[in-house]
């Protein structure tokens, strides 16, 4: 990968990618350390830990939560967008008609951005609301206009205002930077952005990991007794998922296609044998993201009304922190459905057997032992099946058997930083480098040709 990256860097146009990138990711964290004038950033940040919903939210906005940055939202209610329209796309005829089209998918990618944009809103008001009506003091009282007598600016409704535009616009602001990413940069613009938050965490991960792993405590003899064990399993669990997560990305199943002979004019064609590549885990971390996100909506509709019994019942039941037995396992059950419902639903978006029978028909291929057409189809719908639920499971495992198992050790250093953190950055790493290999395999190409 890292040959990968050095070669790439010494393509100007491909440079010049990278840079803009680099740039626009520059901007972005430099936003993160940007207060909303109305919000105390440092109070907020000290009741972070005690809520899930905040705490994802942190995680995906780089931090930026913590602080109550204008990037305090993130680019999360523009994912939960997303996957709105995308469920809305199935149950609507109409919208699924619009979606096929070309300028139906504009039409769509705007309607995404406005309820991107609303989500935003109604989330960044909320979390104050709700806080706020529970006793925190998060409002700041700032006289805008000093000793001059015209009172305090910050009062009444004035301080939800302002929160809601500036984190609005931030991330309406984000999603123009996913956009810009994905369009004259390196990678898809979404996971680029929710790439650099979790990196942006790393530094503190690793310092937490240290004080965890040398943490000095008193004994009766005056001894220093340290936590050895702490810091090898940490380090053994990240690489074990490491090498899992790039084994199963890397792996593909072959469907072998041959090509009928056939004469045009005086030349001959086909006769060849090539095959499909069927990845392993084609939908990559979409399911754990979609998944994550949808068990987070309750927490975050919760937070309007912070004393309610339904408030009670999402912190109860579907919270991973939550010490109540059953409501550990509910939530674990439904994290489990979500993401083999939502890797199925994904698959169904990205891979079409019909399209992919038809034109292995129309140039004169086939699966050997499998009759065009129909059975063509139905054969790669079964593969593509299995494929999509080896994907899940291995997800399931990778999102829940490692969390639960450093909850019953006991090792809280990666409770923000967990599995699907881990899994979100490997993945965008070799979505990237084989990115880079793409351009680089076409430049030599057009090179060569001209």
């Amino acid at each position: 990968m890292i040959k990968t990256f050095i070669n790439a860097w010494k393509v100007k146009d491909i440079r010049a990618k990278m840079l803009y990138t680099l740039i626009l990711i520059v901007v972005y964290r430099l936003g993160s350390f940007i207060p909303v004038p109305s919000v105390d950033g440092s109070k907020l940040g000290n009741m972070i830990s005690q809520y899930d919903f905040l705490s994802f939210l942190n995680l995906f906005s780089g931090g930026s939560l913590n602080q109550f940055s204008i990037f305090a939202m993130g680019i999360s209610p523009y994912i939960t967008a997303s996957i709105i329209m995308q469920l809305l796309t199935i149950a609507i005829p109409s919208l699924e008609k619009m979606a096929k089209e070309e300028d139906g998918q504009k039409k769509v990618e705007k309607i995404t951005r406005i309820v991107g944009v609303v989500l935003a809103l109604i989330q960044s008001v909320s979390i104050v609301v709700g806080l706020q009506s529970m006793g925190a003091q998060l409002i700041r009282s700032v006289d805008l206009f000093g000793t001059s007598g015209f009172g305090t600016f910050m009062n009444g409704l004035m301080p939800y205002i302002i929160t809601g535009i500036c984190c609005t616009a931030g991330t309406a602001f984000l999603m123009w930077m996913g956009e810009r990413i994905t369009e004259k940069g390196i990678g898809n613009g979404v996971s680029m952005l929710i790439f650099a938050s979790i990196v942006s965490s790393i530094p503190q991960v690793v310092i937490n990991l240290i004080n965890g792993t040398f943490r000095i405590a008193p004994t009766t003899t005056g001894d220093l007794a340290y936590k050895w064990w702490y810091g090898i399993v940490v380090i053994l669990f990240v690489l074990i998922l490491i090498v899992g997560v790039i084994m199963v990305d890397k792996a593909y199943r072959r469907i072998p296609v041959q090509y009928a002979k056939r004469v045009v004019g005086r030349k001959l064609y086909g006769g060849q044998s090539t095959h499909i590549p069927l990845k392993a885990n084609a939908n990559g971390v979409m399911p754990l993201i979609f998944a994550m996100t949808i068990l987070q909506v309750p927490a975050m509709i919760g937070q309007f009304w912070p004393n309610s019994g339904f408030y009670k019942f999402v912190s109860t039941y579907l919270s991973p922190n939550t010490t109540n037995v059953a409501g550990n396992i509910i939530y674990y059950l439904l994290y489990a459905l979500l993401i083999v419902g939502f890797a199925y639903f994904y698959s169904s978006i990205t891979f079409n057997p019909v399209e992919i029978s038809k034109n292995l028909q129309q140039n004169g291929g086939f699966i050997q032992g499998i009759r065009p057409g129909r059975p063509t189809s139905d054969y790669l719908k079964q593969k593509s099946g299995r494929l999509t639920l080896f994907g899940a499971i291995f997800l399931m495992a990778i999102a829940i058997i490692p969390t639960v198992l450093l909850k019953i050790l006991g090792i809280k250093v990666l409770s923000s930083f967990g599995p699907t953190s881990i899994l979100i950055m490997i993945s965008v790493s070799l979505e990237i480098a084989d990115q880079l290999d793409s351009l680089m395999v076409a430049r030599t190409y057009k090179g060569f040709l001209n």
